[in-house]
């Protein structure tokens, strides 16, 4: 792999992985259209790539996380003492409890993984999810504005969260726009509903890539190879970073309309390619 296909990956990766259009559906397409991707079987790349995603989630909610830690260890303790009652939770307690619950949906997905993976290599399969993707961006801007903070959402508001999580593993399917979506369907503002999507993203990402480990340091790359997968993973975190800013100054500013009609242009290149190829 050369630098520059290093770099050009760790775009897509940065603006895909936050911006409402799914990577994976780009990825697919990427494969299937251009014959680009097979450097993306790397797995210590693959790794490094979601690491660098990881690292934008940190750079732009550091505040929220580093509120985070501390209070896991606060709720630790009041659960120890018997304190269940959630009106005695500070928000970021609260915040810790709903990111476990959003994120145990996707603990049965790990299950069939393989079969999710098969899916990408029906161009026409993730055609039809990229264009209902954008069906599913178009009705977030429907919704009537939620005016539920974090702060009062419940247990099952971040169930239904994650379970629209879950869904987005499919190829096709953008993991933040069905989460926003969710969040905006269970009434949260939509500044909020943004904000919970990305801090549930930290365990997909972290966990997807724990679960690689084992792998990534049975192929550990020599020095030079390493230095262009590193490239391409600083690529990712500051592109990241950037689709982070964007989509909260859209989401505060406009509207998910511009990606519903990208979703749309690109899902449909994707089903007529798959009959044509």
């Amino acid at each position: 792999m050369s630098i520059w296909e290093a770099i050009f990956y760790g775009i897509i990766q940065g603006l895909t992985e936050f911006l409402p259009v799914s990577s994976s559906g780009h990825l697919a397409i990427l494969q299937n259209i251009l014959g680009f991707g097979e450097n993306m079987d790397a797995v210590a790349f693959n790794v490094l790539l979601h690491l660098g995603t990881l690292i934008a989630v940190f750079a732009v909610y550091y505040k929220d996380i580093f509120g985070l830690i501390r209070s896991f260890f606060s709720l630790c303790g009041k659960i120890f003492h018997g304190n269940f009652k959630m009106s005695e939770y500070d928000l970021h307690e609260k915040l810790v409890i709903y990111i476990v619950i959003g994120t145990l949906p996707l603990v049965p997905m790990i299950m069939i993984e393989d079969y999710l993976d098969m899916v990408s290599g029906y161009l026409v399969i993730v055609g039809a999810l990229l264009i209902f993707n954008g069906l599913v961006l178009m009705i977030s801007d429907k919704l009537s504005k939620g005016n539920r903070t974090l702060d009062e959402m419940k247990p099952k508001n971040a169930l239904l969260i994650g379970l629209c999580q879950a869904v987005a593993l499919l190829p096709g399917i953008s993991r933040s726009g069905s989460t926003i979506t969710g969040g905006l369907l269970n009434g949260l503002e939509r500044p909020d509903a943004v904000r919970f999507s990305f801090l549930l993203s930290i365990p997909a990402i972290l966990g997807a890539s724990v679960l690689k480990l084992p792998d990534f340091f049975a192929e550990i790359p020599d020095g030079k190879t390493l230095g262009i997968y590193l490239a391409g993973a600083a690529v990712s975190a500051i592109v990241g970073i950037c689709a982070i800013k964007l989509l909260g100054y859209i989401s505060r500013k406009s509207n998910f309309r511009i990606f519903s009609y990208y979703c749309f242009a690109a899902g449909t290149l994707a089903v007529v390619w798959s009959f044509f190829a």
